[in-house]
């Protein structure tokens, strides 16, 4: 594996990493910012959205518009193609903490997990939500029982949706059932001994790479626990990770010197990129 080079930086908090026709997406969580950027153009990311808040999670609603986790104001933000914002569901009823990443499946129901608590203010930890929205953006809690929900990914030719819990050192799965209900939880992957799991991708031996944000480096893991893979950025906080390029075999790795926002006063933040053997697995197209 080479070592990974510098694609963009003068980021604040990079997350919210995804490839979908040709380009990657990400949110800036400290700058309320998303972009879409064509790594191998040599210009510099295109802001597409701007929203008064920490965006991350992004993902794709059935007629094409963005879908964007807006944390603190616990809002699923639709930004259709023409740029114009509204709300495309509304979480603040269900928690008071803030709302996290998100992935949508085949059947376009987004999948978005809660933090609990507030984190930042460190509060008492307690259970995590996640949240399923219809296509049409009614939502319901459909589990409130982990530990931290953060990046999830659903596996390739698949009903499983696999989600890191941050603070458990694992990755939980679940069977999508038909009405879109998370059943049959179970430990996917217990991770290394101090293991933080945030963003997720997968490839197509769904093998499961993880951003081990406390820890300086990314993860491969298949299920059972397995590491195969590992990449180290020393002191960095890696917050992301996606798999793409013409061959689906670059990953684009996201990292910040801090994911406290009370520490990202510097644009520190940068996305890498590294060749990888396996190439990325496409998510659900609903």
């Amino acid at each position: 594996m080479s070592a990974p080079t510098v694609v963009y930086d003068g980021l604040r908090f990079p997350e919210g990493a995804r490839w979908r026709d040709g380009r990657l997406w990400f949110s800036d969580m400290h700058t309320g910012e998303i972009f879409r950027a064509d790594p191998v153009s040599g210009k510099p990311p295109e802001i597409v959205a701007r929203i008064d808040d920490q965006p991350s999670g992004l993902g794709w609603a059935s007629d094409g518009s963005l879908l964007v986790s807006s944390m603190t104001r616990r809002l699923v933000i639709r930004v259709d193609p023409a740029g114009t914002q509204s709300v495309f569901a509304d979480l603040s009823g269900y928690t008071d903490a803030p709302i996290n990443d998100m992935v949508v499946d085949g059947d376009g129901r987004a999948y978005v997990g809660g933090f609990g608590y507030d984190l930042y203010a460190d509060a008492p930890q307690r259970p995590g939500p996640i949240f399923v929205l219809e296509p049409n953006g009614d939502a319901r809690i459909v589990r409130d029982d982990l530990v931290f929900p953060n990046g999830s990914v659903v596996l390739p030719g698949s009903r499983t949706l696999v989600v890191a819990e941050t603070w458990a050192a694992r990755l939980t799965a679940f069977t999508i059932a038909d009405a879109g209900d998370l059943l049959d939880k179970r430990v996917w992957a217990p991770l290394p001994a101090g293991a933080t799991p945030d963003g997720l991708c997968v490839d197509v031996e769904s093998g499961v790479w993880v951003a081990d944000i406390s820890n300086g480096r990314f993860l491969r893991v298949t299920e059972g626990g397995d590491v195969t893979d590992r990449i180290e950025v020393g002191d960095r906080a890696p917050a992301d990770c996606t798999l793409g390029g013409a061959d689906g075999r670059t990953l684009y790795l996201l990292t910040a010197n801090s994911w406290q926002p009370s520490e990202t006063g510097v644009r520190a933040g940068r996305v890498e990129a590294v060749d990888v053997d396996v190439p990325g697995a496409d998510q659900p197209r609903c």
